[in-house]
């Protein structure tokens, strides 16, 4: 099992029930590939970038701390890759002390 760091930014245009039920279907998705989200999935709500994308000014933000098999989270990446509604996403494993650290254990 490795540690993971997720963090995904919505559209900034979606009402905050339908930018929260995007991480609940995420975290399910998670749980399928065999993975657990460690704790709960930290919400920022909407904020402003530091500079437009996509002609946008506004987006959800939420980060997540993800416990899964090694290759088990390529499915959910691609298919947040060409939704419309994520503006952006970045999945990083954690090194094992980090991981550590953030009390997600991790079996060697």
């Amino acid at each position: 099992m490795r540690a993971y760091e997720f963090m995904v930014i919505l559209e900034g245009d979606l009402d905050e029930v339908a930018a929260q039920a995007w991480v609940k279907s995420i975290t399910d998705t998670i749980a399928k590939a065999g993975g657990t989200v460690h704790g709960k999935p930290d919400w920022w709500g909407r904020r402003q970038f530091a500079y437009p994308i996509n002609k946008k000014h506004y987006g959800y933000y939420a980060v997540m701390n993800i416990v899964a098999p090694g290759g088990a989270l390529d499915e959910l990446e691609r298919s947040l890759r060409i939704a419309d509604d994520v503006v952006r996403h970045k999945l990083l494993r954690l090194p094992d002390d980090e991981a550590a650290r953030r009390g997600m254990t991790v079996a060697a």
